[in-house]
């Protein structure tokens, strides 16, 4: 795949040293772009030795080859990371006074910007005008990350990571395709098995016990993972969304149909990479009847016995760590990402539990969330938290789902043997 990696000038353009290697590991040429500001923070140099391409920035160089247009016209995929508040008023005006503005104008393959830049640049009316304008046309603005900036501040504004850019960027292309694996992708010959939506434990042939999941950000996870290229497995419990085109479903309703599943297709056929973001019931009734419950006349009330559901998630590891124990280098070691819808209480925050979630469960990585009435439940906007057990952690959001599990997604990658 032909990539066009354009750097605006920020301080944050040293960082997409490490997102044009990326894909040039991934095996696609590269093409890097800087504009004449960007050369002041990382030089023509390291650009072209990471891209192995000669360097320009403005429409001069290599006239005869009529570069200004043929770049952009020759591209399958155009990434600008950084994109600063001032190159994003640009390319919404449709200026064309570099070899980099000039491209994005000529491009018909998906265009992708990285802003980043100070909170009060990211937040001012006119960027936002900008934004809004630039993703009316189908260009691909990702929002960008909170924390440390320039100096001593602090908020959204920041960069995110490269290897964020690097899927959601490889997501376009994969949308391009109409739901078809890319077939360069990352994650191409990968089997995933992903859970979503919530459980449901009968009571009797009409009732159950359930949760508000919505099961959004399984199939997100699902979308996300079919972008990067996987083979994807979707193990649908009760959920509220369709299930992504060229993904295979199994119906999995109750933990314990939930728990046969995940053995099955993930233990038992060998699965790269097991992804439980389904809200599983942590309790069921111990007696389930076999006809319709009817009131009482004389009672005043209902009590029943519950019983604990499995633990699917622990099982799972646990099955994996034997089968494959830590260290062992005969096969590649699965990868199990574990989600952590919580609440916080007395005895903690959110994190907190995540925390002794992540350790008590030994997963790869957590993604905790906080839940409740209007929160993340059937929402379409989140914040995970993504926890490793080396003591990582890196906030994603607030944001869509969709990006949220391409973030997800991109946190797995280096986890791959």
């Amino acid at each position: 795949m032909r990539v066009v990696l354009g750097v605006s000038g920020g301080i944050a353009a040293y960082k997409a040293a490490s997102l044009c290697r990326l894909f040039t590991e991934a095996g696609h040429e590269v093409r890097v772009l800087p504009t004449q500001a960007a050369l002041r923070f990382v030089g023509a140099p390291t650009w072209e030795a990471l891209s192995g391409h000669p360097v320009a920035h403005d429409v001069f160089s290599d006239v005869p080859s009529v570069q200004h247009v043929r770049v952009g016209q020759e591209a399958d995929l155009v990434v600008v990371a950084p994109a600063t508040a001032d190159l994003m008023a640009r390319v919404a005006a449709g200026m064309a006074d570099d070899l980099l503005t000039t491209t994005l104008l000529t491009a018909t393959c998906p265009v992708v910007l990285a802003p980043a830049m100070h909170t009060e640049m990211w937040l001012n009316p006119a960027t936002r005008a900008n934004v809004a304008t630039l993703r009316e046309r189908g260009v691909h603005v990702i929002e960008p990350a909170s924390g440390r900036l320039t100096g001593t501040d602090t908020g959204p504004g920041r960069l995110p990571d490269p290897e964020v850019i690097h899927a959601e960027a490889l997501a376009r292309v994969g949308e391009r395709a109409h739901g078809e694996p890319t077939a360069a992708g990352p994650w191409a010959g990968r089997r995933v098995v992903i859970s979503s939506g919530g459980t449901r434990e009968p009571l009797d042939p009409v009732r159950f016990l359930g949760n508000r999941s919505s099961g959004r950000m399984g199939t997100a996870v699902a979308r996300a993972a079919r972008d990067l290229g996987a083979e994807v497995t979707l193990l649908q419990a009760a959920v509220e969304v369709p299930a992504p085109e060229g993904v295979r479903v199994v119906e999995a309703v109750s933990a314990a149909e939930l728990e046969a599943a995940v053995a099955r297709e993930f233990s038992d056929a060998g699965a790269d990479l097991l992804v439980m973001a389904a809200a599983v019931a942590d309790y069921r009734p111990a007696q389930v009847s076999d006809s319709k419950i009817k009131k009482s006349g004389d009672s005043e009330g209902l009590v029943l016995e519950l019983e604990r559901t499995p633990d699917i998630l622990a099982g799972a590891v646990a099955r994996r760590d034997a089968e494959h124990p830590a260290g062992d280098e005969r096969a590649p070691r699965p990868v199990i990402v574990g989600f952590a819808a919580e609440t916080g209480d007395d005895a903690g925050s959110v994190l907190d539990h995540a925390q002794a979630k992540l350790e008590r469960k030994g997963v790869d990585l957590l993604v905790a969330n906080e839940v409740g009435v209007e929160k993340t439940f059937g929402q379409d906007d989140t914040t995970v938290h993504l926890l490793t057990p080396d003591g990582g952690a890196t906030t994603v959001g607030p944001t869509n789902k969709d990006e949220a599990a391409r973030a997800v997604c991109a946190a797995v990658t280096p986890l791959f043997g």
